[in-house]
């Protein structure tokens, strides 16, 4: 298939598959008359990398998922390099949801001490509100 049809298949541009290309992850095939083609594999590769950046993957973290593909195995993370990237995609997650706990045990706390400090009476209506 040509650059189009494996952009709109993938969901992608044109403009992206050529990214991809320049960075090594997408083949660079092409026919004698210069126009790239690409097959059902190459669409696999795209699904593989769309669907790691849609969990939050940098795109050269993407890296060894398609090496993996490329070198035969049916997916992309059952290679050594994958799986390390896992693991330090899920110590990078923890750390951020420490770090969000904190800021709403943070938020929570302000919320009590403003709550503290309010006089005995209703709580005043926005008058933006309604």
């Amino acid at each position: 298939m040509r650059i189009g049809e494996l952009a709109e298949r993938a969901g992608t541009t044109t403009r992206t598959l050529r990214y991809y290309e320049s960075r090594g992850l997408l083949p660079a095939r092409r026919t004698e008359n210069g126009h790239r083609t690409y097959d059902e594999d190459d669409l696999r590769l795209l699904q593989q990398i769309r669907t790691l950046q849609d969990f939050g993957f940098e795109l050269e973290e993407t890296r060894p998922f398609v090496e993996c593909l490329r070198a035969g195995h049916p997916a992309g993370d059952a290679c050594p390099a994958s799986l390390a990237v896992y693991r330090r995609k899920l110590t990078e997650l923890d750390g951020l949801i420490d770090q969000l706990q904190a800021v709403r045990a943070q938020v929570a706390a302000q919320l009590l001490r403003a709550e503290a400090e309010q006089p005995g009476g209703p709580e005043p209506t926005c008058e933006l509100g309604g």
